[in-house]
């Protein structure tokens, strides 16, 4: 049964991708194609799961995170759970390639693709797969309940509220 969590924290988030970044840019550089293989788990179970799966979340979450004073920045989960089901699908793609002896060219394009969407992630704040959740959104494809913080931010900053009003109770 999938926990991914309704809220995340976009720190974290980024941080994540941060790590995603250094290991595409590493399997690049040396062409070390599989390193896409770990990728490749850590995206299906955090897509699949939830970030208590996935050990890139675990690091991140239990050790730089932790380190960092800047405070939580709340962020719609299914957003992201699809950006990291888009992960999943191209590191599987590059695997999948890679054992099938595919030529490098095919495998640095694909690669690239997974550099350039983490980097925005990590370094501008820009998740190109929470961009194409919210136009599938926008199309009908995905419908609005499922993200309703996605569509009504309204809604997370009334919780975000309530989370911090003292308990009266």
């Amino acid at each position: 049964m999938s926990s991914f969590p309704r809220v995340v924290d976009d720190v974290s988030v980024r941080l994540i991708a941060g790590v995603v970044l250094l290991v595409t840019v590493l399997a690049i550089a040396f062409g070390a194609w599989w390193l896409y293989l770990p990728l490749l788990l850590d995206f299906v179970l955090r897509s699949a799961i939830g970030p208590r799966a996935s050990p890139v979340a675990q690091l991140v979450n239990r050790v730089v995170r932790p380190r960092l004073s800047t405070p939580k920045r709340p962020t719609a989960g299914p957003p992201k759970r699809f950006a990291a089901a888009i992960g999943a699908v191209m590191s599987a793609a590059i695997v999948v390639l890679w054992l099938a002896g595919a030529p490098s060219p095919l495998l640095l394009v694909l690669g690239a693709v997974m550099v350039v969407f983490p980097a925005l992630e990590s370094i501008f704040g820009v998740c190109v797969g929470c961009l194409a959740f919210g136009g599938l959104m926008r199309l009908g494809i995905i419908p609005e309940e499922v993200c309703l913080e996605c569509a009504d931010i309204s809604l997370r900053q009334r919780r975000l509220a309530a989370e911090r009003s003292p308990s009266r109770g």
